[in-house]
């Protein structure tokens, strides 16, 4: 079965926790893309979505599903989206598709993160996968610092031969070489540097459930919520 396949799957998979009548949390990403597609068979059952998102926001719109700002909204009962890396305990590495601030808040309103993968994206300890940071761009360069002390390598995100800029107007530093054994308080460390948005470690807002798809079928995670 094909990458493609499997996202497909598992985002089929997901609309098991959405909840009929309901305001349902979207992120971004291609997997998420794929329970947008299984989201719209099922859209005269919800109420609308809130989004991570412009990207996901006009797949959704495209869909006819009503979306609603945030800010409209006090709580959510799921908020579902991908990973680029996911651990035993739920904690992820996320921000790959740069929404990462956008989808922390969405998480925040949420009393369930559904986290949708395929089996390849689960990691005994985080860090594998570059970590994206939403810096302030005047930042950039002392935050790159900060990182080299730790033994990580930030690099600038580029996109049409310059910076990367996210939806909130700022740049993004992907840093490799970093092992993240203690993924609650390294987000509480980074986040705390003058000129960090969003680092895109995802332990206070971590996964509930997570579903990872693989040739032999869905697997259902759960986890123990953060203390």
């Amino acid at each position: 079965m094909t990458q493609d396949e499997l996202k497909t799957r598992v985002g089929q998979a997901a609309l098991a926790y959405v909840l009929p009548g309901s305001i349902v949390g979207v992120g971004t990403g291609s997997t998420v893309n794929k329970f947008i597609d299984a989201l719209g068979t099922i859209a005269g059952q919800i109420k609308g979505a809130v989004s991570s998102s412009i990207a996901s926001t006009q797949r959704l719109q495209a869909l006819g599903i009503e979306v609603f700002d945030a800010s409209e909204i006090d709580e959510l009962a799921v908020y579902i989206d991908g990973a680029d890396e996911i651990d035993h305990a739920g904690y992820m590495i996320k921000g790959g598709g740069a929404a990462l601030t956008r989808e922390k808040i969405v998480a925040a309103l949420a009393r369930q993160f559904v986290c949708i993968a395929d089996a390849s994206k689960r990691v005994q300890t985080l860090g594998g996968f570059a970590l994206p940071v939403e810096v302030i761009p005047m930042a950039a360069r002392r935050i790159a610092k900060q990182f080299a002390a730790m033994g990580g390598m930030a690099t600038l995100r580029v996109k049409a031969g310059g910076p990367l800029v996210t939806d909130n107007g700022q740049h993004i530093l992907d840093v490799t070489g970093l092992k993240i054994l203690q993924p609650l308080a390294f987000e509480a460390e980074v986040n705390n540097w003058p000129g960090v948005v969003t680092v895109g470690v995802f332990a206070f807002q971590k996964a509930s459930v997570c579903l990872l798809a693989a040739d032999s079928g869905i697997q259902t995670l759960t986890f123990k919520p953060a203390s």
